[in-house]
């Protein structure tokens, strides 16, 4: 990777931070194209004078994505978002953008393309964020069919939107919710794994073209994630099964805040597992060993520890 310049597409983000800052420890020259270039000033000293940049680009102004790939060795994409707000539409950022940052790089000669995905994307999901996941993933390889594309788990880590998310929930709430009866599984994946992934993604000429779904070592329910956020932060809460059609009357009304604690369209995912395939190629492949839950959750999880020993948990 030395002296190759990569263009990473929504690298202020938390996959981003990790990505970033691997890829400068390389030696690569890093391009962070990003709607608001300053909110990603604080990668900066990831790297030398100079080697990390903030660049402004946006997936609605196809100009501005072919000067964020122009005279790109390699191209990376991170974009995506968890809830629709604004302008930020799941068929704009992950429906279409990709395939205009697939298309850019084609045609800019670029010479590897990793895309981050997620498990669960479908065209034939009832969910609007899966059916936009996969709709990006074909418009990657309408344009770049060597693009490597790679569909992680639930990512955790310290600035990570899942079991932080709960974690704060179970500080200002009694109850917390077991959608679906809190028996959707997952396969947790540390970030740091899956910029690890990427940079192999990156170097292995055998994933040209391949689609990998990325999993920690550890499947877990919902509810058991929930009972770890509460033993890790000494919370006691009431966990109370939510029947779908009344988690979908209160989603309605969350998804109305700035930043939602949970939307319609998320009770609708939660009706499969987010677990890797089975024989779908994964971290191993890519010569990564996962990183287990319990190795990392604990120490940041303690930021939302109250004081005294552990509290109890009881089930409704």
């Amino acid at each position: 990777m030395q002296g190759r310049l990569v263009t990473v597409f929504g690298g202020s983000g938390f996959i981003g931070r990790y990505l970033v800052k691997r890829l400068a420890e390389a030696g690569a020259r890093v391009r962070v194209a990003v709607r608001r270039p300053e909110a990603a000033n604080f990668l900066k000293p990831l790297g030398t004078v100079g080697q990390v940049v903030p660049w402004q680009a946006n997936l609605r102004v196809d100009s501005s994505v072919a000067a964020a790939v122009a005279g790109a060795d390699d191209v990376i994409n991170l974009v995506g978002i968890l809830y629709e707000a604004g302008a930020q539409r799941f068929g704009v950022v992950q429906a279409r953008g990709p395939e205009v940052i697939a298309e850019a790089a084609k045609a800019a000669g670029v010479e590897r393309l990793v895309h981050v995905s997620a498990i669960g994307a479908d065209a034939q999901s009832e969910s609007l964020y899966a059916r936009s996941k996969a709709a990006g993933e074909a418009g990657i390889r309408k344009h770049f069919p060597a693009a490597t594309i790679l569909r992680p788990s639930v990512v955790f880590g310290a600035e990570d939107s899942f079991l932080n998310r709960f974690a704060f929930l179970a500080r200002i709430s009694p109850v917390l919710p077991l959608i679906a009866g809190g028996q959707t599984k997952f396969q947790p994946v540390y970030v740091g794994d899956v910029a690890a992934a990427i940079m192999a993604a990156l170097q292995d000429p055998a994933a040209a073209g391949r689609t990998y779904e990325l999993g920690g070592p550890g499947t877990y329910s919902f509810e058991e994630l929930l009972r770890y956020i509460l033993r890790e932060t000494g919370r006691s809460a009431l966990l109370v099964p939510l029947p779908e059609a009344v988690a979908l009357f209160e989603a309605w009304f969350l998804e109305k805040l700035p930043k939602p604690l949970l939307t319609r369209d998320q009770v609708i995912l939660l009706r499969r597992d987010n677990v890797p395939a089975p024989g779908m190629p994964g971290l191993a492949e890519l010569g990564i060993r996962p990183t287990p839950l319990e190795a990392v959750a604990p120490a940041y999880l303690a930021r939302h520890r109250r004081g005294g020993a552990r509290a109890g948990i009881s089930a409704a």
